[in-house]
């Protein structure tokens, strides 16, 4: 229960946002935006990433188009210091002034100089990312410069003493009625301000007068053409427009990973920017400048006109240190869209006051706080679950869930939990890089040990983990939240449900040659948690005459993983890959029935196995339970209705499906829903992405809360969708099945359990 109302109007303060180096202040700040914010930022930010899902249809050839925009940022990056000359050259040539600062102190002293020269008193500046990161507006108001913030949002922000919590929309977490009640408060207007507009109006009023009188404007950059000195900056109001023209001074501010090389180069990432953030085919305003402008100053009230004056400030402040970084250089081809927030279920609920740092939020952020700041100011980045929905979203193909591990990794080592840390890792089979990992991450890292060991003395262990000091006991050493109901540990596993099963089958199967061949993967949460799950694929592959084989049950990696021990997982997943290759050069096929472990061969093997040959292999050779059954009948020609038959379903023919995130993320994969819709099932398809469990993370006292809020929309709409009958919920991920079965408290299932309930011969099909 949180500490906070939930009608409370706190002001999150700047320094209470960014120390988040502990878990105290992070579980602080993820306590205050539940009880705060969570609504007005999971509805704006579904919002936009419903309008990005629309805009980006539109765009012909969107995959090939990524492509050609990471292709330029890799090389901008590798060649950014012959950029920086060329771009000083035209800058200079141009009669502007060009300054590199190697870091943010270096910009500050730097802006604030030529502020000085020019004898300003008030600047106004346009939405910047980098002057959030050096922190430009205390250095220039500590010298007796006003400084107003002139877009919309940043203005509320201001006005609150509040950091923004998106990278595009900064006062996302902000409704209206607490701008409104702001407002009132601060400016004591005779106006009632109750609707957007009215606020609106009243802030452009405010801001006009800026304009107007202001001596120096700041700007930020949205893209740099090294070859012709463009600046390109994207906006929806107008105000970057006025910022950049109206005062005779203009000051553009950013990172030195903004420059591209060529012209031509600039295309790609207009045409991808604003889809890709608020799901717009193109943002209000595209200002393309070459400065420093020719024409003459404004002037305004009678005031004599003055020499414009163009200054070009490019901030280095580690970004070249994180070129050298084979990790976090990735971070670099970030331009700031926002669709990775938008798109994030941890986000949706939290916004960047709680998942983000001292300027950078959400998974990408973690990596930026790292590389422009100091690791521990990255510690927020552990919020990142994983589910990797943001993979296939990102405009420039950056793989966040893996840069947020390689933290993870890092900040284990930067933690040293010291003697008891070292015991349990050793222990539990840990390697040694990763036995400096706390007691709850080598808990949750090596869940195939106690997997083990639960079901070897079930029911004993279920019967014992249930009781309530245990579970508080176990929430105090390794984090487990005592609330969180435990899936039972299973004495009668898949290996042995199988092995009974084969003896059966060999007996009655005459010896006949099968046309396939299939290997099981034996994954330890279905082998230990839910073996049903695994005998129905079983069942319904061999009532289509598939030869069937179940693999050993190896620890594969996604444990290790999920809790940054990169080295564990990769030693693990270069044992389980070499294994399955053999299998692989032998005919078979590795099918997997649960969804995160084939995101574990089909993506993230990608990063943990040395040799990428040998990853490919496994890629293109593991496929899910569903999908390689699809594929079976599409290339033997066999119709889904010879095989099952939907009437002989007990609980009648209404289900529900919600399809697991990493499935999805996957790409490529037909829609299961779909499938059962074809059999003649009355399926309602869940809406909701993500149901908030994500593995380990659902379960650990930190993100209980967090996980359970997720879970909210989901459980709403499967309640929704049941109307009078409950329907029989289908939902591929075990994860996801023991998140729904805790938050409706109905039982799940697997969509082969449900294809086994309606095969059309009892005990065969064709075979």
């Amino acid at each position: 229960m949180s500490q906070y109302p939930a009608d409370a109007d706190f002001r999150i303060k700047p320094r209470e946002v960014a120390d988040k180096s502990s878990r105290e202040t992070l579980s602080k700040a993820i306590r205050m935006a539940l009880a705060v914010e969570s609504e007005p930022v999971r509805r704006n930010t579904n919002t936009f990433n419903q309008n990005r899902y629309t805009a980006v249809r539109t765009i012909d050839d969107y995959e090939a188009l990524k492509d050609r925009a990471r292709a330029i940022k890799e090389k901008a990056i590798e060649q950014i210091e012959s950029s920086v000359a060329v771009l000083r050259k035209v800058i200079e040539e141009r009669g502007g002034h060009f300054y590199l600062a190697k870091d943010g102190a270096d910009a500050n002293a730097y802006i604030l100089e030529v502020c000085q020269k020019h004898q300003a008193k008030l600047a106004v500046k346009s939405k910047s990312m980098t002057s959030e990161e050096i922190r430009l507006n205390g250095v220039l108001e500590g010298a007796g410069i006003e400084v107003a913030e002139t877009d919309l949002a940043e203005f509320i922000l201001q006005v609150a003493d509040e950091q923004p919590s998106h990278i595009v929309a900064p006062a996302i977490h902000r409704s209206r009625e607490r701008i409104s009640k702001l407002f009132k408060d601060v400016f004591h207007p005779e106006q009632p301000l109750e609707t957007g507009e009215d606020l609106t109006k009243f802030a452009r009023e405010i801001l006009r007068r800026k304009f107007l009188t202001a001596d120096v404007g700041i700007s930020g950059a949205n893209i740099i053409d090294a070859e012709t000195g463009t600046i390109v900056l994207v906006e929806n109001e107008g105000n970057i427009r006025m910022v950049t023209q109206a005062p005779p001074v203009h000051i553009a501010v950013a990172g030195v990973e903004k420059i591209v090389p060529h012209w031509e180069d600039l295309a790609p990432f207009i045409e991808l920017l604003a889809p890709s953030g608020t799901g717009q085919p193109l943002s209000q305003y595209t200002n393309i400048l070459h400065p420093p402008l020719k024409m003459p100053s404004f002037s305004f009230d009678g005031r004599p006109r003055r020499e414009r004056a163009f200054y070009l400030v490019l901030v280095d402040n580690g970004r070249l240190r994180m070129r050298h970084d084979t990790e976090l250089k990735r971070a670099l081809y970030c331009m700031r869209c926002s669709a990775c927030l938008n798109v994030c279920p941890v986000f949706q609920v939290l916004g960047g006051h709680a998942f983000g740092g001292e300027t950078y939020s959400g998974g990408i952020g973690g990596a930026w706080e790292a590389g422009t700041g100091s690791l521990e100011k990255a510690r927020f980045s552990e919020l990142c679950t994983g589910c990797s929905r943001c993979v296939r979203q990102c405009p420039v193909r950056i793989d966040i869930p893996w840069l947020n591990t390689v933290l993870h990794d890092r900040l284990n080592q930067l933690d040293g939990k010291g003697a008891a840390a070292l015991f349990f890792g050793k222990l539990f089979g840990s390697e040694s890089r990763d036995r400096e990992a706390g007691v709850e991450k080598q808990f949750f890292g090596n869940y195939a040990t106690f997997a083990k060991a639960g079901s070897a003395f079930a029911p004993l262990s279920n019967g014992i983990s249930a009781l309530s000091p245990v579970r508080h006991l176990m929430e105090k050493m390794v984090g487990l939240d005592h609330r969180r109901r435990l899936p039972a540990f299973q004495k009668n596993t898949f290996t042995k449900k199988f092995a009974a099963w084969q003896k059966g089958r060999e007996k009655s199967s005459g010896g006949k040659a099968r046309p396939a061949k299939v290997l099981l993967f034996a994954d330890i949460y279905t082998n230990f948690l839910h073996p049903e799950s695994g005998m129905a694929a079983v069942k319904v592959l061999d009532a289509l005459g598939i030869d069937v084989r179940l693999s050993d049950v190896p620890a594969e990696g996604r444990a290790a993983l999920s809790q940054g021990m990169v080295e564990t997982a990769a030693r693990r997943a270069n044992r389980v890959a070499h294994d399955l290759e053999n299998e692989i050069d032998r005919g078979w096929k590795i099918v997997v029935p649960e969804p995160s472990v084939l995101a574990l061969f089909r993506r993230d093997y990608k990063n943990l196995l040395n040799n990428n040959t040998l990853f490919e292999k496994l890629r293109e050779n593991s496929l899910g339970a569903v999908e390689y059954l699809g594929h079976y009948l599409t290339e033997n020609k066999i119709p889904l209705q010879a095989i099952f038959d939907a009437n002989r379903f007990p609980p009648g023919k209404r289900l529900f499906y919600h399809g697991h995130c990493q499935r999805k993320s996957l790409g490529g994969i037909p829609d299961e829903g779909a499938l059962f819709t074809e059999l003649g099932f009355d399926v309602v398809s869940s809406k909701v992405e993500c149901c908030g469990m994500a593995g380990s993370f659902g379960y650990k006292k930190e993100f209980y809360d967090v996980s359970m809020k997720i879970g909210e929309a989901l459980f709403q709409q499967i309640r929704l969708a049941d109307g009078e009958n409950p329907r029989t919920i289908v939902t591929g991920g075990i994860s996801c099945r023991h998140q729904i079965e805790e938050g409706v408290h109905r039982p799940v299932f697997h969509p082969m359990e449900v294809l086994e309930k309606i095969l059309a011969a009892e005990g065969g099909g064709l075979s």
